[in-house]
Order: structure tokens, then sequence, then C-alpha cells
């Protein structure tokens, strides 16, 4: 993984700071086409949304209480953007 491709948005009390001023649910973060992967005290999990995108449409189910950070694809601070919009 390039580091410069991806930012490690650590989570608190189940949210992350997608934005300088603004917090997000995990449960935004499994519908935001920006997330790549959850690191839970089980690894790192793909997120669903960037599955369902792709060829694979599928990944384990992320327990949100385990996670403890996201990584995002979001280098210019767009913020939270839901993956319905695409698929619908």
């Amino acid at each position: 993984m390039e580091d410069n491709k991806y930012r490690n948005l650590p989570v608190k009390k189940g949210r992350v700071s997608c934005l300088p001023l603004k917090d997000e649910g995990l449960d935004k973060c499994r519908f935001c086409v920006h997330s790549v992967y959850f690191i839970t005290n089980k690894g790192k999990i793909p997120s669903p949304a960037r599955a369902f995108c792709n060829l694979s449409r599928s990944t384990e189910e992320v327990d949100l209480k385990n996670v403890s950070d996201v990584i995002c694809d979001d280098m210019y601070e767009e913020g939270f953007r839901s993956i319905m919009n695409i698929i619908s």
C-alpha cells in the first residue's frame, strides 16, 4: 500500500475525522466510496463499499465496534460520499 495514496483515519468513540472540522460515524464509512479498509483486531478488512464497486463484490461483515482505523483514499478532503449515489 502506497502511503501517499491513502489516509489512515484513527477511530475515536466510533467516529473518524474525515474532514478537519467534521467527524463521521463508522456506519457511514462502510457506505463511503473513499473507504478502502477497516483495521480491526482481526486484521485488515476490505470496505464493503469498495468491494461492491470492484469485481469481488463481497467482503466479510465489518464489526464496527472493533475498528481501530479506517484506511481512506480521500486525499482531497471531499468528505463522506455515499456509494448509494453510484449504485442507484
